[in-house]
């Protein structure tokens, strides 16, 4: 199922209908469910100078505008071409609006996508998260069965803005290969 809506910012733009019924988890995020944690992107070293630490959900969204996003996989076609382009060459445009964080999230673990925001020259705008075991998207019901491309379990193309850890606007694509409402334009 694809939801689509945007935030009103006084443009004559549709409001997310309260009867849209999103499943009861997407209503909050900073709350104690669901009860996962992210693993920012970072190199090996890091990890284990940390003692391989997590972030809590609270922590990421608690008392901040937040721009978040999700993708099949960090090095795959739309992902690298299109959906993290989309979001850096916009940032200078979110931070306008009072956006305290761009953020991207995939089923990878966090030195696969430290490796790949380097790659995209992405670091500096976008903070980028692993879901390693794919818990979080599994816990908003946003996990999808890739194993035919030889992926796994992944997360399906979404993006979301979260205020203070509820969630205002959420846009999911119909399939991983679309990008139409998930953007950051």
């Amino acid at each position: 199922m694809a939801y689509a809506a945007i935030v009103d910012d006084e443009v004559n733009r549709r409001i997310m209908p309260e009867e849209l019924c999103l499943p009861r988890r997407w209503h909050r995020f900073g709350s104690s469910r669901p009860n996962v944690s992210l693993q920012k992107a970072r190199s090996w070293d890091e990890g284990v100078s940390s003692k391989f630490s997590t972030t809590s959900l609270q922590d990421i969204f608690k008392g901040k505008k937040v721009v978040i996003f999700g993708l099949p996989g960090a090095f795959t076609g739309v992902c690298s071409a299109q959906h993290v382009p989309s979001y850096k060459k916009n940032i200078d445009k979110f931070k306008a609006k009072g956006i305290d964080s761009v953020i991207c999230v995939s089923v990878n673990d966090p030195y696969t996508m430290n490796g790949w925001a380097e790659k995209l020259e992405a670091k500096e705008a976008i903070e980028f998260y692993g879901d390693f075991d794919g818990k979080f998207h599994k816990s908003l019901e946003l996990e999808l069965d890739l194993n035919s491309a030889l992926l796994g379990h992944r997360s399906t193309r979404w993006s979301a803005f979260v205020e203070d850890g509820k969630v205002k606007v959420l846009n999911v694509e119909n399939v991983p290969s679309d990008f139409k409402v998930s953007g950051g334009e």
